[in-house]
Formats: structure tokens, sequence, C-alpha cells
């Protein structure tokens, strides 16, 4: 009996211990379904076909309302992804498709193969918003198969802080000189050795366009465990503006992208609109001085421009402009032989020879037509001139 009762009462104390466990394995089963759930998650109707036919695209737990890429990719696993990016996939081939309120999809996809050989995949990856990307193994019939290529790189890069872009437009920027900028940004190495001297792709699009990559190395040694502050310089074409977004590309995948907008440089505006002020100007005032060249002369030779300023003050109320500064020119002689003293002209107007007008003259007392008259007589009280008769 003794045993008995021993072997009930640990029987009820181990009962007592385990049932308060039981909710909290049940809460952790079902904490770890819904996080599997929430994994997006894709499907096929077929693991294998040959080009020309199509598959059927299914998927759940992605994000609803979101726009997903469907690719078929080669040389490509689920569980290393699309290492060589989208380059390594048939992209003239690939199907869009939209994801539904509860985060599902079913999407036909035409088989064709990749550009590189299998083993393959079907890659379904977000267009828009949170990056989020899922992979499940594919074989398309009749295309070659070539193993992997060993991965030598060990250390894997990820982006730690969010990118920026640091800088400023100046002056030159206004009158349409290219924007430049530098997108700072801290990356740790998550791998198991030494990441040296890597290269990174930065791309810039405007607006809805696709990015234009351009390669750009960052000379240094990322240690495992380790991080480095990057700064890598970006700059767009001359003149360019709205908006624009830089993106960062490392070992294939896209890690950051940094919205940029650009404001217009308006003084290229500025100056185009003096051109179209200044250019018509200065033809007209060219056009004026052919035409004042060209026309016409007046008689006489002579050009009166503007108005003549003597006129222009006898019109002037309570003006009284001065006589002497108008007056006429004195006359002055045409005969050259005669001197100023000597000049007819001055001697009231006479041109004949001098003669004597006094009574007393030969040629007056002779003249048969008129009768000499007698001189007049004088008064004793007025005195006569010496010579007089």
């Amino acid at each position: 009996m003794n045993r008995k009762l021993r072997a009930a009462v640990l029987v009820a104390v181990l009962a007592l211990l385990i049932a308060p466990l039981a909710p909290l394995a049940s809460l952790a089963s079902s904490a770890g379904t819904a996080a599997a759930a929430d994994r997006p998650s894709v499907q096929l109707s077929k693991s294998q076909a040959g080009t020309g036919g199509s598959i059927t695209v299914s998927g759940s737990g992605w994000r609803e309302r979101t726009l997903l890429m469907i690719l078929i990719c080669g040389q490509a696993v689920p569980s290393r992804g699309v290492p060589g990016g989208t380059n390594s996939c048939a992209n003239a081939d690939g199907r869009a498709v939209t994801t539904d309120v509860k985060g599902g999809f079913s999407r036909k996809l035409p088989v064709s193969e990749p550009p590189v050989p299998c083993p393959c995949v079907v890659h379904v990856a977000t267009v828009t918003g949170a990056k989020a990307e899922a992979d499940v193994v594919f074989q398309v019939a009749g295309h070659a198969v070539e193993p992997l290529p060993a991965d030598t790189s060990g250390g894997r890069l990820s982006v730690l802080t969010d990118t920026a872009l640091n800088g400023s437009s100046g002056l030159l920027t206004w009158f349409g000189a290219p924007p430049a900028r530098t997108l700072v940004f801290t990356v740790g190495n998550v791998g198991t050795s030494d990441v040296r001297n890597p290269v990174f792709q930065v791309g810039t699009a405007h607006g809805v366009f696709a990015p234009q990559w351009d390669e750009q190395q960052w000379r240094g040694t990322i240690r495992p465990g380790g991080r480095a502050r990057i700064e890598l310089p970006v700059e767009l074409a001359a003149g360019a503006h709205g908006d624009y977004t830089v993106s960062l590309k490392y070992g294939g995948k896209v890690l950051a992208e940094q919205p940029w907008g650009v404001g217009r440089p308006w003084g290229v505006t500025l100056f185009w609109i003096l051109v179209c002020l200044v250019v018509p100007a200065a033809l007209f005032r060219i056009g004026m001085a052919v035409v004042d060249r060209v026309r016409p002369r007046p008689a006489g030779g002579v050009r009166h421009r503007g108005v003549r300023l003597p006129e222009l003050a006898l019109r002037l109320p309570g003006f009284k402009p001065s006589t002497a500064a108008h007056a006429a020119p004195p006359s002055t002689s045409t005969l050259p032989w005669f001197t100023p003293d000597a000049d007819p002209g001055a001697a009231g107007g006479r041109l004949s020879a001098p003669h004597d007008d006094s009574p007393t003259s030969p040629a007056t007392s002779k003249s048969p037509t008129t009768p000499a008259s007698p001189p007049a007589p004088t008064s004793p009280a007025t005195p006569t001139r010496e010579g007089s008769t």
C-alpha cells in the first residue's frame, strides 16, 4: 500500500507540474505556425515542363494588393536565391500579378529557357514597396544543366543603417551644371571571411524608368562581424531635374533605395528669356542703322537730325531768345581785288570813280546844262571855312 500510495502521489505531482506548461507549448506552436504563414510562399502546378508549355504559379503570405513579378531563372537554388540577378532569368516571358486582400495570387506562366543553364527556379519578387521574394525549384525539360559555380566569397555585406544623400546644389547647378551628391550608408559583414575592396553598383532612375547602373569600388577591408561607413559619389546629367531614385546593389541584390528630388535649373530659363529679349532688340538696332545709311539724302546733301534749338526756343512760352545770337552775319565783299577799307560797297553803294562835289569844281561850273548858282551870302558873324569863296 505504501508503494501504491507513493506512486499515486508522484503521478499527481507530475500532472500538476505539466498542466501549466501545456498552454505555453500550444502558444509557441501557434506562434510558429503564424510566423510560417506570414512568410511568402510559392507553389507550382508542375515541377517540370518543356519550352512552349505553361504552368500555374500560386502563392500565399504576401502583402495585400502588392504587384509581383514571376520569372524563370537559371543558375539558382532556393537556398542561394538568384545570385546573378534578373540577368539570368527569362525576362521576356515573365508575368506580373497583383495579390488579393488575403495576400494570395494565382497566375499562368509560359515555360521558356533562361539564358543560363539550370538548375532553375521560379522566382517571385515584389515590384513596389518593401522587398520580398521567394523561390521554388523548377526543371525546364531539354535545357542544359550545369553545376552551380563555387561560392568562393564567404563574406556577405548587409546595410545596417538608412542611406542618405549628403551635399547641396550650388550656383552652377542653378544654371544647368550636373547635380551631385554623396551616397552615405553603413554596412556590416555578416559572413565568415573578410570582404576586401567590395564593388558596389549605384543606379539612378528617373520616374518610372529603369535605373542606369554605375560600378564603384570601395577601397578597404571589412572583417567578419565588422562594419564600415561607405561614401559613394552620385552624379546626374547636366540640366537634370525632377524625381529620381538612387539604388544600391551588391552581389546582384538591391540593398537600399533613396529618393532624390532635383530642382529645376531656373538660371537656364532666365538666360533664354534674356536671349529672346536682347537678340530682337539688337537686330532692330542693326536694321535701323542700315535703313538710315541707305535712305536717300535731302537736297543739298545736308541732313537735319532732331529739332532745331532756335525753332524750339521760339515756340516755348515766356522765352525771348537773344537777337544778337541769331543775327545775320555781316555781308562781306565778294570782290577779291578790294581791301576792306577800299571796298566800294562800304562807301554808300557808289560804284563810280570818286569826284569832287564842291561848287568850285571846274566840271561843275562849265556844265552847259546846269547853270551855276550864286554863292549864298554869309553873315559876318558866321565864320567861314578856309578856302571857301
